[in-house]
């Protein structure tokens, strides 16, 4: 926490505040001036002729009060009452009570400062009462005391003021540059939980259709050579697609870049019938049903890719956990009324079976997070049919 001026018991362990260049400085000034300005009042005062051991005294007592302003930073309150009490009858003090004065309007808060001040003021009236000037009237005196006093307040508080407006600044420029490392931090946190979900997406359906063909294969060795071949050559395409997928994230760990970047192309509903036939290859009975409206309207990057994303992810866990049902897939809605998405598919006959392929048990987590993120919902589970459904609403702008 900043503070406008730190006491030395704020200080780390209690010890004193180490003074700077510029501390030194100031303090020499206020020591000269002291000195000056108390040699004035001691020579207008003493032309009322009092004893020559009140004159010593007065010097003597001036000038303990000009060394102690040293320590007018630690004490500012305690020196500025016991200068303006001592003040009554000691002519020579006048220079340091000006300066303990205004050190306490600008290290006090206003109501200590405004006390001091009257304490002053009432230390005048006293003043001139045992030292009358002999040019100016009592009253002119007065008010000439009472204008220098509510001056040298009023600048202290500006001073005052002005710091913590300052130290205000400083503090909100400090806060300003944490909440931006936090913001970089958070987006840094989100790019890596997006680029986990999209690698969960993307390799996890081509390794799917791997461990399918590469399981036909393990169990039917005597299969004919052109079966062989052709289960082979799509393992060889889908692991060079994986590959290339792959490579494309690693891009983007490597250089940043936002969602809509046309360097990288981005999947879209018109590849959905690709991604059926790319299932069927591998063995799985996908129907897709094309219920949209919009005279070919098509919906927003984001919204496109999100509803391309459920419909493959759906496709890979129904290859995991229900091989050889058949899968529907139907796109419904249009601009204004959102974009549906529904994967149904029968639940196994049988008993239920382990998966072959091994899963992370997180797809589905990673699925509504995604549909959040993009302003829908999503649900799923059996329905009364006995059907189990992947549903998802994504908002579409007409």
């Amino acid at each position: 926490m900043l503070l406008v001026d730190p006491d030395p018991a704020d200080a780390v362990g209690g010890g004193r505040v180490r003074r700077s260049v510029r501390d030194w400085v100031v303090d020499a000034l206020c020591f000269a001036i002291a000195v000056v300005v108390g040699l004035m009042s001691y020579d207008t005062a003493m032309r009322n002729d009092p004893p020559e051991m009140v004159q010593l005294l007065d010097l003597v007592v001036g000038a303990i009060a000009c060394v102690a302003l040293w320590w007018r930073r630690r004490w500012p309150v305690q020196l500025a009452v016991a200068a303006a009490i001592v003040g009554t009858v000691v002519a020579s003090i006048a220079g340091a009570t000006m300066i303990l004065l205004f050190t306490v309007a600008v290290h006090r808060r206003y109501v200590v400062a405004v006390a001091i001040a009257l304490l002053n003021v009432a230390s005048g009236l006293v003043f001139y009462g045992v030292y009358p000037d002999l040019d100016l009237s009592y009253r002119g005196m007065l008010a000439f005391t009472v204008l220098g006093v509510v001056a040298i307040t009023l600048w202290g508080m500006f001073v005052r003021a002005r710091r913590q407006l300052v130290l205000s600044l400083r503090e909100r420029a400090h806060q300003a540059e944490s909440e931006a490392a936090l913001r970089v931090e958070r987006a840094r946190h989100l790019e890596r939980e997006r680029i986990a979900r999209e690698m969960h997406d993307v390799l996890a359906h081509r390794i799917s259709l791997l461990s399918v063909h590469a399981g036909a294969l393990e169990y039917r060795p005597d299969a004919p050579g052109d079966d062989i071949a052709r289960a082979a050559s799509v393992i060889r395409s889908s692991a060079h697609q994986a590959l290339q997928d792959l490579r494309e994230i690693i891009g983007v760990l490597r250089a940043p870049s936002s969602d809509d970047d046309l360097d990288r192309p981005q999947p879209t509903l018109a590849q959905l019938p690709a991604l059926a036939e790319e299932s069927r290859q591998a063995g799985m009975r996908v129907s897709l049903v094309d219920e949209l409206t919009g005279d070919d309207a098509e919906p927003p990057p984001a919204v496109a890719r999100c509803a391309y994303r459920v419909v493959q992810e759906s496709l890979t866990n129904v290859r995991k956990h229900a091989r050889g049902t058949g899968v529907c897939v139907t796109l419904a809605g249009g601009p204004g009324d959102g974009l549906e998405v529904e994967i149904r598919n029968r639940l196994p006959v049988g008993s239920a079976t382990r998966s072959e392929i091994p899963g992370t048990g997180t797809g589905l987590i990673g699925l509504s997070e995604r549909v959040e993120l993009a302003g829908g919902r999503l649900d799923h589970g059996i329905t009364p049919d006995g059907d189990f459904r992947v549903r998802a609403w994504l908002p579409w702008p007409a």
